[in-house]
């Protein structure tokens, strides 16, 4: 069995998620992740942060509902409002990171969610991976490299291509894929104890 975890960057529930799919990552190191960027904003889709009225009101629903930070840096880029969100950016960022320390994926795109809702700095700009790399002690010139390379845009696009596979349309979605069955973990919100069960519900449940 191994988790594939879809979100997205700029998903205010995925950056509510962040906590949990550290813990159960770190409770289940046997498992293998994959992590996918999900594409939210895209091409036409693509969005300021002022277009959205509900934003601020889903904001303080998450931080209820997950107690996740939406810092000061956030808020001011909040208020003036014409920042544009554009997840295809953010999923080269993604990608890069990634590249770079695969097995640290997790660890290394809610450092990415952070920097945005934390931060409030931008996921289109390669100085915002070279923090992040620069942080989790990664050659940050690799990533700021690989954030521009063409691979980075390729692998940005299967992403998003291997969402709509999966049939995930909601973020976060973490799913466990064992074999050819796959189940929902977690869709929206979950606690890690919750995960924790879901899981163990499907390990009882396959062939010996």
């Amino acid at each position: 069995m191994k988790l594939v975890y879809v979100f997205d960057a700029y998903c205010g529930w995925s950056h509510g998620f962040s906590a949990t799919v550290r813990q159960v990552v770190s409770r289940h190191p046997q498992l293998p992740v994959d992590v996918v960027s999900g594409g939210l904003f895209t091409g036409d889709r693509r969005m300021r942060l002022s277009a959205s009225g509900f934003i601020q009101d889903a904001n303080r629903r998450i931080t209820e509902s997950t107690g996740a930070e939406f810092g000061p840096g956030y808020q001011r880029l909040a208020a003036e409002g014409s920042f544009v969100m554009d997840s295809e950016a953010a999923a080269r960022g993604v990608a890069a990171l990634r590249r770079t320390s695969p097995t640290r994926a997790v660890e290394l795109v809610t450092a990415v969610q952070h920097a945005f809702y934390v931060d409030g700095l931008s996921l289109s700009d390669s100085s915002t991976y070279r923090q992040v790399a620069e942080q989790a002690g990664l050659n940050a010139d690799t990533v700021v490299a690989a954030f521009h390379s063409p691979e980075s845009r390729v692998a940005a696009e299967a992403d998003f291509r291997r969402t709509a596979e999966l049939g995930v349309t909601g973020f976060p979605t973490l799913l466990g894929l064992d074999g050819r069955r796959t189940f929902v973990l977690a869709s929206g919100h979950a606690t890690a104890a919750e995960v924790d069960q879901r899981l163990a519900a499907l390990t009882a449940q396959r062939p010996s």
